[in-house]
């Protein structure tokens, strides 16, 4: 059936003067591909569950190896067809899919996906058939971005040169999933790997199309070849050997411990100036911290606030930079930040004496005078890196709590930040470093692109221990750039701070309405950090592309759900209007829920009192 209404769309395409290539996804059903061929231009096929079935292997290399004769009877003939037919292929490995075979022998890892494109990869080749592409699909940017590099380096080792096509699968919706996109195909397309790129979201299709158009543009921006600008940028930074590790990741953690700290015994003093598992610093002026504003600061800033006091909850910032000095009176309430941990950060030349906080300057002015000011306790430091290594090895002996890296317009970001890292590295020095990003911008959407695309880039390598957003123009919130840098932290697999969520995009085999029942997922369920839940439109979707799901609600049939336990289906054939419900008890039953906080009520008299 769907191979007869394919032929039925191409032919009314072509009679209505359309004659873009299409595209089949095919799972499951190698009969069925070798019909789709007949009439489409490309075929998607995922080597996971093409025809692999679901026996089970033992570690062996025999088995492993025998099995491939199996592989080739069945995946041949659609190569055969594919040659003749002039038709492309995509061979698309997905993460959440990898066959049983490929789990025995290599497990989940971004090793097996590559494998498993390899070996389709090397059948195709035998049959004489080079029209195709790669693609190394996973909802999680770091497991995506390390599976494509090693493809990459694989493909240099044997000499081939096939196009990648790149993609995080199952991204989501809105800023989150554009942010989680651009930090997986920004970072590579910056490697210089790429030549389509998808962007997968829990939206109209015609919604993915900017996202992509301008990821591609950024990319474009910074590459060497794009410009005069960008080769006289690149070329600004002075040599380094990048050391990297494309075959693993491993993150660079600063060493934060005894930044801040307080006396545990009193229940509001908690916390520290930075969080080792990733921080978010924000920029506040001065002007803000009056009596009348100052608990709905505390607010935006992530803090609960009972009776006009702050206090710290899972989302709060770790530390804030004064951009401007509050008055002598209105002091008490940035008091309030300190004793809770919070790092209060002054730029030297403001700095009046107020006690317990942080001097803030550049590198090159710390070593000319490196004294505290009257009332600091620590300094930090602006890296912009243009900095000589000379200057960088005087950071040993300066010693700064963190330091703030925010490369210079001359140089390049990427390319700047990586020498940094890599000084840093080499002279074993573990001082935090928190990226200090200015935007001009007052797009949301874009807002997330640059972010992912220019912060992700280097904290998909590991290298980074927060990040401070400064919104030049204030074209937003406080809040929303508190939650903003969370989001980017989360992308990158650091610090959770709400539910992961793993959502298909629409396609023809969606069961329910995507973008209600995530919208209504996410309401009951976005409150539980660590938890990630996929909310999955089909049962190809499904257990096939969620690998990293602690919770999955899937399309089966018309009206009905399953509902997942890690790969395991809980609950089968759930009514659409009571799955959200079961969900709940799902996650209540494995001891991963926990009721959402009400917002505390004060009162006029109540807060005048405070």
């Amino acid at each position: 059936r769907e191979a007869n209404a394919c032929m039925k769309i191409r032919e009314g395409l072509f009679k209505k003067g359309y004659d873009i290539p299409l595209c089949a996804d095919m799972h499951f059903q190698p009969k069925v591909a070798m019909m789709v061929a007949e009439a489409l231009e490309k075929i998607r096929i995922n080597p996971g569950n093409f025809a692999d079935g679901t026996k089970d292997f033992d570690e062996l290399e025999d088995d492993f190896t025998q099995e491939r004769e199996y592989l080739t009877e069945a995946f041949t003939p659609l190569v055969e067809k594919c040659r003749d037919l002039n038709r492309a292929m995509r061979i698309g490995t997905n993460h959440g899919s990898l066959s049983s075979r490929v789990l025995s022998f290599y497990g989940d890892t971004p090793r097996g996906m590559v494998e498993s494109a390899i070996e389709f990869a090397d059948i195709a080749r035998a049959s004489d058939y080079h029209n195709f592409v790669f693609s190394m699909k996973a909802s999680n940017p770091l497991v995506m971005v390390q599976a494509y590099r090693l493809l990459a380096a694989e493909q240099y080792r044997l000499g081939w040169d096939y196009p990648l096509h790149l993609g995080v699968t199952e991204a989501g919706e809105g800023e989150d999933g554009r942010m989680k996109s651009a930090i997986g195909i920004g970072t590579l397309l910056a490697d210089g790997l790429g030549d389509t790129v998808r962007v997968s979201l829990t939206e109209d299709p015609e919604f993915e199309y900017e996202p992509c158009n301008r990821l591609i543009s950024i990319s474009g921006e910074t590459l060497y070849s794009s410009s005069d600008e960008q080769k006289t940028k690149q070329d600004a930074v002075e040599p380094y050997i990048d050391t990297r590790d494309f075959q693993s990741y491993s993150r660079r953690r600063g060493n934060v411990e005894g930044l801040g700290e307080v006396d545990p015994e009193q229940p509001r003093l908690s916390g520290t100036w930075l969080n080792p598992d990733g921080s978010v610093v924000t920029p506040v002026s001065g002007e803000m911290f009056t009596k009348e504003n100052a608990q709905y600061l505390y607010s935006a800033l992530g803090f609960k606030v009972s009776l006009g006091m702050p206090f710290r909850d899972i989302a709060s910032v770790d530390s804030i930079l004064l951009t401007s000095l509050p008055t002598d009176d209105d002091w008490v309430y940035v008091k309030r930040l300190q004793e809770l941990g919070v790092g209060i950060i002054i730029p030297k030349e403001l700095n009046a004496g107020q006690e317990g906080v942080i001097s803030m300057t550049t590198l090159k002015d710390a070593i000319a005078d490196s004294g505290l000011p009257s009332g600091a306790v620590r300094n930090t430091v602006i890296i912009d890196g243009t900095e000589t290594l000379d200057e960088l090895e005087q950071l040993e002996k300066i010693n700064p709590a963190f330091v703030f890296l925010k490369v210079d317009d001359s140089v390049s970001t990427l390319h700047g930040g990586r020498r940094v890292f890599e000084h840093l590295k080499a002279t074993e020095n573990l001082v935090p470093v928190i990226h200090y990003y200015t935007t001009k911008t007052d797009d949301k959407n874009e807002l997330a692109l640059q972010m992912g695309s220019q912060l992700g880039s280097l904290l998909a390598d590991g290298n980074g221990d927060g990040v401070m957003i400064q919104d030049v123009n204030g074209s937003f919130e406080l809040d929303y750039l508190r939650t903003t840098s969370f989001s980017l932290l989360q992308g990158c697999r650091m610090r959770s701070t709400k539910t992961e969520f793993v959502s298909c995009p629409s396609c023809g085999r969606t069961l329910f309405d995507l973008q209600e029942t995530t919208a209504k997922i996410t309401e009951a369920t976005g409150h539980l950090p660590g938890v990630t839940v996929a909310v999955m439109g089909c049962i190809v979707n499904g257990p096939g592309e969620m690998a990293d799901a602690d919770f999955g609600y899937v399309g089966t049939i018309p009206g009905k759900v399953d509902l997942y336990y890690g790969k395991e289906v809980i609950k089968k054939s759930i009514p659409n209007d009571e799955a959200v419900g079961e969900l709940i008890n799902l996650i209540k039953e494995y001891g991963m829920w926990k009721d959402k906080e009400e917002e505390e009520s004060e009162t006029a008299e109540e807060l005048v009192a405070a």
